[in-house]
């Protein structure tokens, strides 16, 4: 792989080139990753070393410093050269982006987040999300010990787990009739193991295999949040508002690789009507996706999460969703029989957008929440 320039330190206007060379490197082996299931290990590396994986640390922490437009191009930036190491360095970042979120706007839970905003600097730590195998219903048994909880739990989709310092994950609590415990969990507990079960359509390099957790103690003082099951918290509308559009500027990336593949392939076949009209519609899918990701990045700024910021942001990853997806397929159909050979690329940023679908909040949950919203309806148990 090429190499990448070590930086110090970056802040918003540095992560651009930064990124746009960690992509082209990873370039050099995306086929053969997709190819044999592999993890993007070196991926990891080469980001570490560039500085992303504390990018979005304050910098008063010794941080890049990074806000979420910034977050967003860069994961956009690296999707143009691998799509599943931008999808698994989004699950870190988002994680990454979540604290420090509350660092900036919460300072009330500085004694929480500073430390662990501080690991990321100091030790380059690399967070995992289980995130979408959990959400706010959350997922396996913590059974209240003295001292703490005894977790018993299989976290899927975790993307990134064989490079994974601590998942941030959560378990069901019988207190007070369901309560979801999150903590952190170290990857290197003995009784923490990942299972090989990352084999999949697309995506292929991100790593995102099932990890148990087979009797995994937390103590209490590890506890960082306690909320009730299966109901919208806070806590989740931070995360679903800074979260959400990280990981879709990754799906925007992989349609913006599409479209400039295929814009190369059909330059060499002869102009034609036909050629024009595959290529207007693709250009008006890519733009659709493109706004809506604005739309999504811009409610996050307005730093004030609610469900009213859930639901923009859902809404854009719906459109992100629609568009990309389409803007893939309609690059397919712009490149013609060149576009079907593997070495084309196109096949596999077909099958890596098709990801885009399977995140909260799915197109027919998040329908079900915006028009509980226009209709004056609760929103608590929609998810």
């Amino acid at each position: 792989m090429g190499e990448i320039q070590q930086i110090d330190r970056p802040g918003p206007r540095d992560l651009g080139p930064t990124a746009t060379a960690l992509a082209e490197a990873c370039a050099a082996d995306a086929a053969a990753r997709d190819r044999d299931d592999s993890f993007v290990a070196d991926n990891y590396e080469h980001a570490r070393t560039a500085g992303l994986l504390d990018a979005g640390v304050p910098a008063e922490l010794g941080g890049g410093g990074a806000d979420i437009r910034a977050l967003c191009d860069m994961l956009r930036r690296v999707a143009h050269g691998c799509s599943s190491t931008a999808l698994a360095l989004s699950m870190h970042t988002h994680q990454v982006a979540f604290p420090a979120w509350r660092w900036h706007n919460q300072p009330q839970t500085r004694d929480k987040t500073e430390p662990l905003l501080g690991r990321i600097v100091s030790e380059k730590l690399v967070l995992l999300s289980s995130g979408g195998g959990d959400w706010i219903g959350g997922s396996g048994k913590a059974e209240p010990v003295e001292g703490g909880y005894r977790v018993t739990a299989r976290k899927v989709f975790v993307s990134g787990a064989p490079a994974g310092d601590l998942l941030m994950t959560s378990a069901v609590s019988p207190e007070d009739g369901g309560t979801v415990i999150h903590f952190p969990c170290p990857m290197t507990d003995p009784a923490v193991s990942i299972l090989d079960t990352w084999h999949t359509l697309g995506m292929r390099g991100t790593g995102s295999h099932d990890v148990m957790l087979d009797g995994l103690f937390v103590p209490d003082a590890k506890v960082a949040v306690k909320r009730p099951a299966g109901q919208w918290h806070p806590v989740f509308f931070i995360l679903a508002t800074v979260a959400f559009p990280l990981i879709y500027a990754v799906y925007l990336g992989v349609a913006e690789r599409a479209r400039d593949i295929a814009v190369g392939l059909a330059a060499a076949r002869t102009p034609s009507p036909l050629l024009r009209d595959r290529a207007g519609r693709m250009e008006t899918a890519l733009t659709a996706a493109r706004l809506a990701h604005a739309h999504m990045i811009a409610t996050a700024e307005r730093n004030a999460p609610s469900a009213d910021t859930v639901n923009q942001v859902m809404t854009g990853r719906h459109l992100v969703e629609e568009n990309a997806i389409r803007t893939v397929e309609l690059a397919m159909e712009l490149a013609g029989g060149a576009g079907f050979y593997r070495k084309a690329e196109l096949e596999r940023l077909f099958r890596d957008v098709q990801a885009a679908r399977y995140h909260p909040l799915q197109k027919e949950t998040q329908s079900a929440f915006a028009g509980a919203i226009a209709l004056g309806h609760p929103t608590d148990a929609i998810y």
